[in-house]
């Protein structure tokens, strides 16, 4: 075999490996669940790995103890602890397939390639906003001929 046959079937291999650990990274990923209870364990809240809602169960005295607002707000409370625990799971498991230095959590919030400036958004200047334009009537407009 020569130098560079050789050096092709180590590429394939590493490649084959890469492609491996992803699929392993992709089945564990897609398996993590996370939940977290409020208001005295009467509501549970399971959210998946980028922090979906995928299950909540509201025992019925939650509805006796607690005003609709209030049941509410504990329905927040439980899917946010529940997205906090997704999330950091989720990264622990995206960790070993990701490089050094990369922010397995700001993959999987959509900002890991982003710095602090570009996530901090700039309010529209004020030319730059249409909200409140109208072009009707316009008598700039070129008319039909």
């Amino acid at each position: 075999m020569t130098e560079h046959s050789a050096r092709v079937q180590q590429l394939l291999a590493d490649y084959r490996d890469s492609r491996e650990q992803l699929a392993t990274a992709h089945r564990e990923l897609s398996a993590v669940r996370a939940s977290a209870t409020a208001a005295g364990g009467l509501v549970t809240a399971t959210t998946g790995p980028k922090g979906t809602l995928t299950g909540l169960v509201i025992a019925d005295e939650a509805y006796q103890r607690y005003r609709p607002a209030e049941l509410a707000e504990q329905i927040v409370r439980a899917t946010a602890e529940a997205t906090v625990r997704s999330l950091a799971a989720a990264a622990e498991v995206l960790a070993p397939a990701l490089g050094e230095g990369a922010d397995p959590q700001a993959l999987l919030l959509g900002t890991g390639d982003l710095g602090a400036d570009e996530l901090s958004a700039a309010a529209p200047r004020e030319d730059d906003s249409f909200e409140n334009q109208s072009w009707v009537g316009e008598t700039r407009w070129p008319s039909a001929r």
